[in-house]
Formats: structure tokens, C-alpha cells, sequence
């Protein structure tokens, strides 16, 4: 990581790889999806760039803005990208990074030596797949221009006008194509500053400002971390209740590698570790987090010997139990990771699970015996959820099943459907026997299961696992899954293609979908990750004139009802308080019925689950400031949910 300032940076240090031809035809296979999430990406794409830069040790400033036309500008304070001529093509080297795929510093050619907008494809996508494209850089005591559009390059590049000699830096402007983002060209403010909160934590000193200059919604934040990943964690423990006062920190370079672990527990039973390599998320783990594991789990059960903690006879403590209620992040920096798959989700680098086993073990050693009140205090919640664990093992076992045909295993209360493949089943899940008995008789019973619900079901967020399977409630929809949950978990053995929550309109149904909603995400997020778990959504009024029936699903249906038929006495309109309240029909027809019905599809990916975790926490931890805050926050969005 040392001699960053004397690498030279300039147009020979572009490598060209590959043309741009197929961008535009296949964009999906470059930013993922044309969709929101892919409109962002292009964002993520150019400060990735400036990030690298700031990694390089070559810029401490980020602006990003949503302009008044919901363009994006995003500029630096770098070393701007380099203007000379590359001498293998005779053109710019700024052309080469925007006009052709896979061409930049970070192919070998000596530019950066830590980069993480490799993960991505950079400017020249983005090019690509905007209809207009500017880039202003200042170098060498000048301002350059070029312009692009769809790819093409506009303009020859130009020198504009002057600046002072130590002035440097990038500014990309950019709007999408519409033709490729038909979906949406508008950027979300929350979006962005959920995934530019996260850079700034992972590197430290770097100040990024998010501005939105649309009319009428203009906002402006800041994100400065001088504590960086220390700061991470405690944003990520913020609405729970710490174990223990400090942050653990560990840091270090080994074998070229540099290593940064934050952590702390707190008294929740959740495990969250997010794991980073030159700043791009890992979430599938690998060889960081394997390290990482390795020193957690030696470390401890070392401390808890040699301090009399656990006797000689006892049985070690698992990674599992060290790790219950733990916060952490670990991220490290390396010259050229090796990723498993295209995705780029898991590090293969066994020199990061070395790395990062020496450097923690080492100095969480110390840290342990510089503070036995907080070593204490981990082994015995660690002992603690031992207990619980192996209580946990015998409830889990009650939920296991052999395969996914044997019905004689699954919970009494189950009305399952006829259709044997999961591809054409679904199951719904629903409040209470009353509209349990209603949907039983209203379901097509060749392909939709029905499994009512007792009450609310316990809050996962605040139980132990051994508590958890043992909820009877809970226990019938893990059988009923057939997937089993945590390492168990075998999506391949899903049952039901849709799993659809139907409560009743009304804020204790809302909850009741929060409480499930929490589970799934707590033992089976695939579940959310691949698309199978919806919310259904029933009216809110149904509307009766003249023997016709209109069904309305929310305030404002109602009143463009009735504008329709006019406001008389021959009216009448009934408020459902509950699904309890419909007839078998009137369920069939509004709520159950694919052809009619109104689903809403619960997603996430894994660029929100930081977001999503922090959510979960507030919304159903112990601490009540935090909960009133985001509700206070978030209340304008209740009549517009769109999950």
C-alpha cells in the first residue's frame, strides 16, 4: 500500500481489452438489470472511480448531484483522468476509459494499486447507456472537455480553460437513455445515499456530499467518517443495546495485504458481518471472512481456558456461539483479488484468510487482556447461547423432514394443495382461523395451501433460537417450507413457488406482516432474495348500487368510484375491518384469485441488506428512540407503500 505517491498515472498505464459493441444490445449482461437497480448502478459506476482514487491516496472529496433534470453529475478532487496520447492506439487516453470496454488504470498497467471498480465496467457503460455524456477534467494546469453520447464520441477533446498547476480532478455529467431505462430514468435520493453512506464508512477521511436539486424536493447530506468502519458499526448497532462500551478494532498489512476488522456484540441473538475487498461487498464471504471466523473462534476459547472460564472438561465454544449477537465489518485491500463467479460475491484469495486470521488473533489477543471486564463479559453470553444452541438442536430436529412429499410431517392445521410441483403451488399464510376457514373454502385447491396463523407470532428479533423453534406457530410454517432454516437451509427443497402473507388492512395486520416478514429474513433471506414471498393486498371497501359491486383498495379508489357512479342513497359502502368479514366469494374474488388479485412482491438484493438489517433492528429491537425516529421519518410514505 506504500509508495502510492510516486505512481505515475498517465495515458500509458490504459490497457485496451475489448470493444464496446454489445452494451447497448445486452445491458443487462453489464449493470445487472434495466431497472431501478440498474439506472443506479450507473452512478455507482463513476464514483466507484472516484473512490479508487481516494483509495489511492489521490482524493478526500466527493459531489454527487441529481440535477433539476434528473441528470447526475459526479465530481472529484483526483488526479483526473489522463489526457496524454496512448501510444498503442495514437488517441487520448480519457477516450480510451470512455469509449471502449475494459480499458482503464487497473488492468495491470501500473495505475492503481488497489482498485475497486474492477467489480464494474466503468465510464464506458455508462457512455454507453446514456444519451448524453460530458467529462471536464483538470490536469496540468488545465480544463479538458469531451463529449459522448450512446457510447460515440462527440467532439475532439479540448482544452477550455485554465486553472491553477495543483488544481486537479474529474467531473462526469450524465443523463440515462430512456430507450435503455424504460422503466425509470428517476433517481432515488434514499437509494444513493444508502450506497454513498456505505463508501464513505469504508474509507476513512473521504468526505462524499449527496445533493438533490430537483424543484421541490431539495436536500443535501454529508458523509465524513474519520473513524471509518469503527463508525460503520456503530451506525449498524444504533438501535440496539451494546454488551460492551468499545469498539474492537484491529489493523494491519501482512503478505501485501491490508486488513481493517471492527466489531462489537451487542445482547440481540442476530449475527451481522458485512465483508468488503477494496471496497466491493462480499456477500457471500470467502477467504476474509473465513479468516476472520478462524481467529474469532481460537482467540476466545484460548482466552476462556486460560482464564478458567470454560474447565478442561468443558466443550469449546463454537463459532456460532462466539458470534451471537455480533456486529462487525471486515475489509481489506488487495492488489488483485481472485473472485469466485461472474457475480464476484465470494474472495477465492487464500492469502486474505492468513492475512486476516494473524493480524485479528494477534491483536484481539492483547485487546482481551488489556480489557478481561469485556472478555468476560463475551465468553459468558458465548456460554450462554452454547446452552441455548444445543437446546435449540433438539427443537430444530422436530422441524426437519426427510423430503418434501412426506405429508404425514406436516402440521396438522395445513390445508395443502393437491399439485405436487412447487413451480405452480403457493401457500398462504394468514391471520387467524376465521379468515383461515374462508380462504380453506375459496382456494383453488389443486395449487394454493392455506396455513392460518394463531395471533401474532413470537418477535424473532428479540429470542433466542431455542425460544424461536420452539413457537409452535413457527415451527408449522418451517415443516410446511420444507426448506429448513440458517445452515440447513436447501432452497431446492421449497415447496411452494409464492409465499404469500394475507392479513387483515389494518395496522395489527401490518404487524403481524412485519413480525413474519422479520422471521423470513432472519433464517430464510433467500426466500426474499429469490422472489418468493408476497404480501397480498385486500380492499378496503366494498361498494354495492343497484346490485353491482365495486371493491376499492384504498382511499383514494374509493372516491374515483364514487365520481363514477355518483354519490346517492343507493349507496352503500362497508368498510372491511378484517379478512374475517368476507365470504368465501367476496375473498376469492378480491384477494386470492391470480386473474384479479393484487400482489406485491417483497425484494431485496444484496446491495440493500445493510440498509434492510438497520431497518429490522429499529423497527423490532429493544430501543424505542430509534423505532419513533425512523416512524416520524418514514410516516409520509404509509399511504404509498410499495414494497
Amino acid at each position: 500500500m506504500e509508495d502510492n505517491q510516486e505512481q505515475q498515472y498517465g495515458g500509458d498505464q490504459i490497457q485496451v481489452l475489448e470493444g464496446l459493441e454489445a452494451v447497448r444490445k445486452r445491458p443487462g449482461m453489464y449493470i445487472g438489470t434495466t431497472s431501478l437497480r440498474g439506472l443506479h448502478h450507473l452512478v455507482y459506476e463513476i464514483v466507484d472511480n472516484a473512490v479508487d482514487e481516494s483509495l489511492a491516496g489521490f482524493c478526500d472529496h466527493i459531489d454527487v448531484i441529481i440535477e433539476k433534470d434528473n441528470s447526475i453529475t459526479v465530481a472529484d478532487n483526483g488526479r483526473g483522468v489522463p489526457v496524454d496520447i496512448n501510444h498503442k492506439t495514437g488517441r487520448p487516453a480519457i477516450e480510451l476509459v470512455y469509449t471502449v470496454l475494459h480499458a482503464g488504470g487497473k488492468f495491470g498497467g501500473g495505475g492503481y494499486k488497489v482498485s475497486g471498480g474492477l467489480h464494474g465496467v466503468g465510464g464506458s457503460v455508462v457512455n454507453a447507456l446514456s444519451e448524453s455524456m460530458e467529462v471536464y477534467v483538470k490536469r496540468d494546469g488545465h480544463i479538458y472537455n469531451q463529449k459522448y453520447s450512446r457510447g460515440a464520441i462527440l467532439c475532439d477533446l479540448t482544452v477550455i480553460g485554465d486553472c491553477p498547476e495543483n488544481e486537479t480532478g474529474t467531473k462526469v455529467h450524465f443523463k440515462p437513455d430512456a430507450e435503455i431505462f424504460q422503466e425509470s430514468q428517476k433517481f432515488e435520493f434514499d437509494t444513493l445515499k444508502a450506497r454513498l453512506r456505505e463508501m464513505a464508512f469504508l474509507t476513512k477521511g473521504l468526505k462524499i456530499v449527496l445533493r438533490d436539486e430537483r424543484e421541490g424536493i431539495e436536500q443535501e447530506l454529508t458523509f465524513h467518517y474519520e473513524g471509518g468502519i469503527k463508525e460503520f458499526v456503530e451506525y449498524l448497532n444504533k438501535s440496539k443495546t451494546s454488551l460492551y462500551d468499545k469498539i474492537v478494532y484491529c489493523e494491519g498489512t501482512k503478505d501485501d495485504v491490508y486488513v481493517e476488522v471492527a466489531f462489537q456484540h451487542n445482547d440481540g441473538f442476530n449475527e451481522v458481518v458485512d465483508t468488503f475487498v477494496n471496497n466491493i461487498k462480499t456477500p457471500e464471504g470467502g477467504m476474509h471472512l473465513t479468516g476472520f471466523r478462524n481467529a474469532m473462534t481460537k482467540t476466545f476459547n484460548d482466552y476462556a481456558k486460560s482464564n478458567k472460564i470454560l474447565k478442561d472438561s468443558d466443550q469449546p465454544l463454537s463459532g456460532d456461539d462466539i458470534r451471537e449477537g455480533l456486529t462487525a465489518i471486515v475489509s481489506v485491500k488487495i492488489e488483485d483479488p481472485q473472485f469466485e463467479g461472474q457475480t464476484k460475491q465470494k474472495l477465492g484469495n487464500t492469502v486474505a484468510r492468513s492475512a486476516v486470521d494473524s493480524i485479528v488473533s494477534e491483536q484481539l489477543t492483547y485487546f482481551l487482556e488489556q480489557n478481561p471486564d469485556i472478555a468476560r463479559a463475551i465468553c459468558e453470553k458465548s456460554i450462554l447461547a452454547q446452552r441455548a444452541r444445543e437446546a435449540a438442536r433438539k427443537a430444530r430436529d422436530l422441524t426437519r423432514r426427510k423430503t418434501a412429499l412426506e405429508n404425514t410431517a406436516l402440521p396438522g392445521k395445513l390445508a395443502d394443495c393437491s399439485d405436487k410441483d412447487p413451480k405452480k403451488c403457493e401457500i398462504f399464510i394468514v391471520e387467524g382461523d376465521s379468515a383461515g376457514g374462508s380462504a380453506k373454502t375459496a382456494r383453488s385447491r389443486a395449487t394454493q395451501a392455506i396455513l392460518p396463523l394463531r395471533g401474532k407470532i413470537l418477535n424473532v428479533e428479540k429470542a433466542r433460537l431455542d425460544r424461536i423453534l420452539g413457537n409452535a406457530e413457527i415451527r408449522a410454517m418451517i415443516t410446511a417450507f420444507g426448506t429448513g432454516i440458517h445452515e440447513d437451509f436447501d432452497i431446492s427443497k421449497l415447496r411452494y413457488n409464492k409465499i404469500i402473507i394475507m392479513t387483515d388492512a389494518d395496522v395489527d395486520g401490518a404487524h403481524i406482516a412485519t413480525l413474519l416478514l422479520t422471521f423470513f429474513y432472519r433464517f430464510m433471506p433467500e426466500l426474499i432474495k429469490q422472489g418468493h414471498v408476497y404480501l397480498a393486498t385486500p380492499p378496503l371497501y366494498k361498494v354495492e348500487k343497484n346490485k353491482k359491486v365495486w371493491y376499492a383498495y384504498n382511499d383514494e379508489e374509493l372516491n374515483n368510484i364514487m365520481l363514477e357512479i355518483g354519490r346517492d342513497q343507493n349507496n352503500k359502502v362497508q368498510r372491511y375491518k378484517g379478512l374475517g368479514e368476507m365470504d368465501a366469494e367476496q375473498l376469492w374474488e378480491t384477494t386470492m384469485d391470480p386473474e384479479k388479485r393484487l400482489l406485491k412482491q417483497v425484494s431485496m438484493d444484496d446491495d440493500d441488506e445493510t440498509e434492510v438489517d438497520v431497518t429490522f433492528s429499529t423497527l423490532m429491537g429493544d430501543k424505542v428512540e430509534p423505532r419513533r425516529e425512523f416512524i416520524e421519518a418514514n410516516a409520509r410514505y404509509v399511504n404509498n407503500l410499495d414494497i
